[in-house]
């Protein structure tokens, strides 16, 4: 068994939303969750969040689409690559989340045990 950790993040890589889910589900469809409720200036994500509903609901918010299109797209979008290189703040996160051993070997078998350890390693990382 797998557990995938899904994150929102401010502008400097500091946590404001974490959603757990089990790892074999697909990444959009916490996507919703994630974005719901913030106003930003641009929305950063990879690929796997390429999603007409998505970047529409992103739209709606006035928010800049950073989000490179997939290869199989008809009509590719564009997006500000400069831009999209901040992606690594979100990485560099999961990079101290993974400091935290009991995260890192996902030691706990529940996903509420697991996603509250999660969010103390998140507010330890504010923290410092």
């Amino acid at each position: 068994m797998s557990t995938k950790i899904h994150a929102a993040t401010e502008a400097l890589g500091l946590p404001v939303r974490l959603i757990g889910s089990p790892g074999q589900r697909n990444d959009i469809t916490v996507a919703h969750d994630l974005v719901e409720g913030f106003e930003a200036e641009a929305t950063i994500a990879d690929k796997g969040y390429d999603a007409d509903l998505l970047c529409d609901r992103i739209a709606e918010t006035g928010a800049e689409i950073v989000i490179p299109p997939k290869r199989n797209r008809k009509l590719q979008r564009p997006y500000d690559a400069e831009l999209y290189k901040e992606r690594n703040r979100i990485e560099r996160f999961f990079a101290k989340l993974k400091q935290f051993r009991r995260v890192a070997t996902q030691y706990d078998k529940l996903l509420i045990n697991f996603m509250g350890f999660v969010k103390l390693a998140a507010i330890a990382i504010w923290l410092k």
